[in-house]
């Protein structure tokens, strides 16, 4: 974090600077820049580097940096009032939107404003992150014999097989396909196994972008309610029922927003009633090894147990790596095994090898287990830290579960707030982020989990994108703050 600040300080020193050479003037070389602003030969690379690609700087090797020369004046912008038509032509007959929502994504992506705590984000803080780990990973792969060809459309071949022992069970790697991270292997399965217009079932509440994923796929979600123990089985068999569908998309560990874990009792039912149903789980293991400290054993995923080819399995490293370290796994047995392929060689051809081969570097590497003991750590530290400055500080808010394993709290905001026990809804909880985005804290609302009418307002606080437990504290007062503005 350090030296990406002293890159962008540097950066600005030298934009002020530019208007001291003429356009194709030359700059202070590297060393000289070195040692006039008293940093690293690397800060002064990538500052130039920015600088190169916003346009004001030409680098010659050999020669040095040179101030650019101004661009041209932009092209009139032309019409293009004429896509309007285009794009929605026939939309009303459309199986599979053209125009895609995808709010559910973003809000998870997009960086904060300066200044402002990110109760809202979906990985984990640069300081949690194994950099230097993958970077050593990075360049010992780039030196594989092989490392830039082609790899096998399915994925190599090592890599298929750690993810097949991670699964467990009878999974093998000729079941295993490696994919380019959890959304892009959860829209896969979606298309391979739901045909647009037909209904998907999903947890209620669940992940906003499964919730993308399906409409963008033309789908349906039909909700089915969790409580702490998991889907309730009754309710999935009555909605499989009512409405025809053929897969159910579920976390079963960890899951997202509310925390739960899958009861046992309830594992071997669910499975049950998708067979019986003629249907598929789609199964997103996504925060498996995002464990906290104080969990103890954990289930195994479904597809460990089921013999049957009921369960698409979906894994990732990416949440306990970095948001760029998009590497993930499908499995599945049976003749879907081929659909899924042949789907994901059209979308994307092959994750790129260099990616598989750091992937394999990594996990194999010493630095992967410690790496895995410290996030858990750190993880629980910052969950109790949240927990307690909540009822500490806003005892109002209601926190039925508290997770041993994931990111995030899911809580409830108080019912009866702004006039009935429905009055706060989404447009209360719309009020509260806003507010507590003034106060500097980005926090989630809850009405983007839910594809139906939400029973409660709710909240989702993240504390693993914030630099630490100092920060989540006075999140939690900003929040108080917001809260005390609005409820």
């Amino acid at each position: 974090m350090q030296e990406r600040s002293s890159v962008a300080v540097l950066a600005q020193r030298l934009r002020q600077e530019l208007d001291r050479y003429s356009p194709g003037g030359k700059l202070p070389s590297s060393r000289a820049l070195v040692e006039r602003f008293r940093v690293s030969p690397v800060t002064v690379s990538r500052a130039l580097a920015q600088l190169v690609a916003e346009g004001l700087v030409v680098t010659r090797p050999g020669a040095g940096a040179f101030r650019a020369h101004p661009r041209r004046a932009p092209a009139a912008t032309g019409d293009t009032s004429w896509q309007e038509v285009a794009l929605s032509a026939d939309s009303a007959a459309e199986l599979v939107p053209r125009t895609v929502d995808a709010s559910g994504v973003t809000v998870s992506l997009a960086a904060p404003p300066p200044g402002v705590l990110e109760f809202n984000g979906g990985y984990l803080h640069p300081s949690l992150q194994p950099e230097r780990a993958m970077a050593a990973a990075l360049a010992r792969a780039g030196r594989r014999p092989g490392a830039w060809g082609r790899p096998p459309m399915e994925g190599l071949p090592e890599l298929r097989e750690w993810f097949a022992r991670g699964i467990g069970g009878a999974v093998t790697a000729a079941e295993v396909l490696i994919a380019a991270g959890g959304q892009s292997a959860l829209t896969t399965a979606l298309r391979a196994l739901a045909p647009p217009g037909t209904a998907v079932l999903v947890e209620s509440p669940t992940y906003p972008g499964m919730l993308a994923i399906a409409r963008a796929a033309g789908l349906r979600p039909v909700p089915v309610p969790v409580d702490p123990d998991g889907v309730k089985p009754a309710l999935l068999a009555d909605a499989f029922r009512a409405s025809g569908a053929r897969v159910f998309v579920c976390q079963p560990l960890f899951q997202n927003p509310t925390g739960a874990v899958l009861a046992p009792e309830r594992r071997a039912e669910v499975l049950g009633i998708a067979r019986e149903a003629g249907a598929f789980v789609v199964e997103d293991d996504f925060v498996r090894r995002l464990v906290h400290a104080d969990a103890g054993p954990l289930p195994r995923p479904l597809a460990a147990d089921d013999p049957d080819g009921v369960v698409v399995h979906v894994g990732s490293l990416t949440k306990v790596t970095s948001p760029s370290f998009r590497v993930s796994a499908l499995a599945a047995r049976g003749p879907v095994l081929e659909r899924l392929r042949a789907i994901q060689v059209v979308d994307s051809f092959f994750v790129p090898r260099p990616l598989q081969e750091a992937a394999l570097e990594l996990v194999g590497s010493p630095a992967w287990p410690r790496h895995l003991r410290t996030v858990a750590t750190e993880l629980k530290a910052r969950r109790d830290a949240m927990t307690t400055a909540l009822r500490r500080d806003l005892p109002e808010l209601a926190l039925p579960h508290v997770p041993s394993g994931g990111y995030h709290l899911w809580l409830r905001l108080p019912d009866g707030t702004g006039g009935t026990s429905q009055a706060f809804g989404s447009g209360g909880e719309s009020a509260l982020t806003s507010a507590a985005l003034r106060e500097g804290v980005a926090i989630t609302p809850g009405r983007p989990y839910f594809s139906a009418e939400p029973p409660a307002a709710h909240l989702r606080l993240s504390f693993a994108a914030v630099a630490g437990t100092g920060e989540i504290a006075e999140g939690v007062r900003r929040l108080r703050r917001a809260c005390d503005e609005v409820l």
